[in-house]
């Protein structure tokens, strides 16, 4: 046990080291291409064969009222990372504001199913440990991609574990969480399927996606403001996501 928790802190900490570099969209730091593009081609092939058909019958026969309440439901289990992250990113009002919308939609929301928050102006926002060791002025290392979770980096590789301890869905018993988090992932991927022309059309869907990842990245860490040196295909098409 011992052996495999200091393996897992070293492999850790060399992802968290290597990310130290910055890289410009235009000429990104992928020395794993080839690697990552045998992932992205078996998660394109898993996505065609099982996620996507579910999700089209989700999207298709799940009233919208549903589909945005099961959407609410994810988005507040999940939450606690965005507040530990304002504070993180000295966001202390975003922080406070983001505490009370927890609050109040764990409760008066029942579970988060009713988005009562933002009827009264706590807008929802999405921080994660990745932006906050982007704003840390930590580089995102090399561009990765994961099977089923898809386009990362060294350094939001890490943040997606450590975002992922923040996740209620984690310490629900086991059989809930396959099942939370297979749903999840299902209703996430309906959210994309208007999407999907745009990447079939690309004349490298790889490059599109990886370009499109950084730049958005990039634009969250820096709330909003976008990279004039995004030049890459598809640098500027905005794939909106919440993990």
């Amino acid at each position: 046990m011992m052996k495999r928790l200091i393996a897992l802190l070293c492999i850790g900490m060399g992802l968290f080291l290597s990310a130290c570099a910055h890289n410009s969209i235009d000429q990104p730091l992928d020395p794993l291409e080839p690697l990552n593009r045998k992932v992205f081609v078996f998660n394109d092939h898993l996505d065609s064969l099982v996620l996507r058909p579910i999700a089209v019958q989700y999207k298709t026969y799940t009233p919208e009222i549903a589909q945005r309440g099961v959407s609410n439901f994810f988005v507040n289990l999940s939450y606690p990372r965005v507040i530990i992250n304002d504070f993180l990113q000295g966001k202390l009002k975003q922080g406070t504001r983001d505490t009370g919308r927890f609050l109040l939609n764990s409760t008066v929301g029942v579970l988060g199913i009713i988005d009562v928050s933002s009827k009264i102006g706590l807008t929802t926002h999405n921080e994660d440990f990745g932006q906050t060791f982007g704003a840390w002025g930590i580089g995102e290392g090399w561009y990765l991609v994961l099977p089923l979770f898809g386009p990362s980096s060294n350094r939001d590789a890490l943040g997606l574990v450590l975002d992922t301890s923040l996740n209620l869905v984690t310490y629900s018993p086991p059989d809930w969480r396959l099942a939370l988090t297979t749903f999840n992932f299902v209703q996430i991927r309906a959210q994309f399927l208007g999407v999907d022309n745009v990447l079939d059309n690309a004349l490298d869907p790889y490059a599109f996606l990886r370009s499109n990842y950084l730049q958005r990245r990039q634009s969250a860490i820096k709330d909003g403001a976008t990279s004039s040196d995004a030049t890459d295909e598809g640098a500027d098409f905005d794939f909106e996501e919440y993990d």
